[in-house]
């Protein structure tokens, strides 16, 4: 029942906003139905119907919203009838696209919409993204009501972005989607190393869109990036929680059929359209996958198609994977370097993964005290629990061998 909760919930926001136009109240209004479908249905079972059963609910909860903000509104509307709410919408899938799109307005910053994109298409209550998130629910429920009201004064309505618009817009979309999956698969603060509905949920919704926009080429790049990095998930930690780098994990826990449908999309994509980051980074994480042993790894593929990334989107991150693929090529005297000449640039400076590359780097060197105090630092900055754990665990290890 939740998954066909999850399901509906964008079908029922888009319908109801389609035909009233009023997206604030509208998506109110069906996280209340969504509410009363979660304490009837499992009682009264599932409706013929769910998705009319949903909008006729919301409908007239909307209705009430409308007429207690009437006074101030001072405007009229036509109510449709209860039979139409079983009409399926014109295009569906037109409707969908919509939605993520207006939830992706620009005018929003990147935390408010990961937040609406959450609640209104991937259908979470408030208080499910602030369990994810680690923050209080009034936290996001103040952050999903601003940015409401931030799409509201800018004019938003629900309608596809005009076709100049519409590639940026769906560049904003794929990058939601993408900090959802990324805060799913390392968790950035807090006890636990990943947060697996997070996970779930974006790839969930990459699905969708690779549904919606099957022709756009990062669409397919982000989906296989996101199987082939988390069909790595069931080996990244122990069974006491310990995270284990990916160079130690078992293979054998892997997850075969995300690894090979990861690698057929980004394969085919790859061959039929033009390239992009998030296919590049697909193919970086298919060469790990596809690797039997940590020690077959083609790290002058993974060096090459860094280089190609850091051309298509430089960034501090990119930066410091392309170091760690570099002494696996050159040596870690020669990456080292080249680490010491970027680690003071922007989005670098004071950033806990610096110090772990630097305390990696100068282990494989040979200086294992400089080593233990790189790790050290890196465990002092990080937010992580796990990672944390695993740093100091790292900067013990050093401590005994001396």
């Amino acid at each position: 029942m939740e998954a066909l909760l999850r399901e509906l919930a964008p079908q029922a926001v888009a319908a109801l906003t389609r035909r009233y136009g009023d997206f604030d109240l509208c998506e109110d209004a069906v996280q209340e139905a969504l509410l009363s479908a979660s304490q009837t249905w499992p009682a009264a079972g599932i409706p013929d119907s769910p998705r009319g059963w949903l909008i006729t609910v919301a409908s007239r909860r909307r209705i009430e919203l409308w007429r207690a903000d009437s006074a101030r509104r001072h405007r009229e509307e036509a109510v449709a009838s209860l039979d139409e709410a079983d009409a399926p919408a014109p295009s569906s899938i037109d409707d969908s696209l919509t939605l993520i799109m207006l939830c992706c307005n620009p005018a929003l910053t990147p935390t408010s919409q990961v937040a609406l994109t959450l609640r209104a298409v991937g259908g979470l209550t408030t208080a499910e993204i602030a369990r994810a998130f680690l923050v209080p629910e009034a936290t996001i429920a103040q952050r999903i009501s601003r940015a409401k009201q931030r799409i509201r004064d800018a004019g938003g309505t629900f309608s596809m972005p005009d076709d100049a618009e519409r590639p940026s817009r769906l560049t904003s979309v794929r990058r939601v989607l993408y900090l959802i999956f990324t805060e799913g698969h390392t968790a950035s603060s807090g006890r636990e190393a990943t947060r697996v509905e997070l996970a779930a949920e974006a790839i969930r919704l990459a699905r969708m869109l690779r549904e919606l926009v099957p022709e756009d080429g990062e669409v397919v790049g982000l989906l296989a990036l996101m199987l082939l990095t988390d069909a790595r998930r069931p080996a990244r930690s122990g069974p006491d929680g310990a995270l284990i780098p990916l160079a130690a994990q078992d293979r054998s826990l892997w997850d075969k059929a995300a690894i090979a449908e990861g690698v057929a999309l980004i394969s085919d994509s790859l061959a039929n359209t033009s390239v992009g980051p998030y296919q590049v980074q697909a193919a970086i994480a298919a060469v790990h996958d596809e690797a039997p042993t940590a020690a077959d790894t083609d790290w002058n593929e993974i060096l090459g198609l860094y280089d190609v990334l850091e051309r298509l989107e430089p960034g501090p991150m990119v930066t410091l994977n392309r170091i760690v693929a570099l002494a696996e090529v050159d040596g870690p005297v020669v990456a080292l370097a080249q680490l010491e000449s970027v680690a003071d640039g922007v989005g670098l400076s004071g950033h806990y993964r610096v110090d772990v590359v630097r305390a990696h780097l100068l282990e494989q060197a040979g200086d294992r005290d400089a080593a233990r105090e790189a790790f050290t630092t890196a465990a002092r900055r990080t937010l992580s629990t796990p990672e944390q754990r695993y740093l100091e665990q790292q900067a013990l290890r050093l401590a005994d061998a001396r």
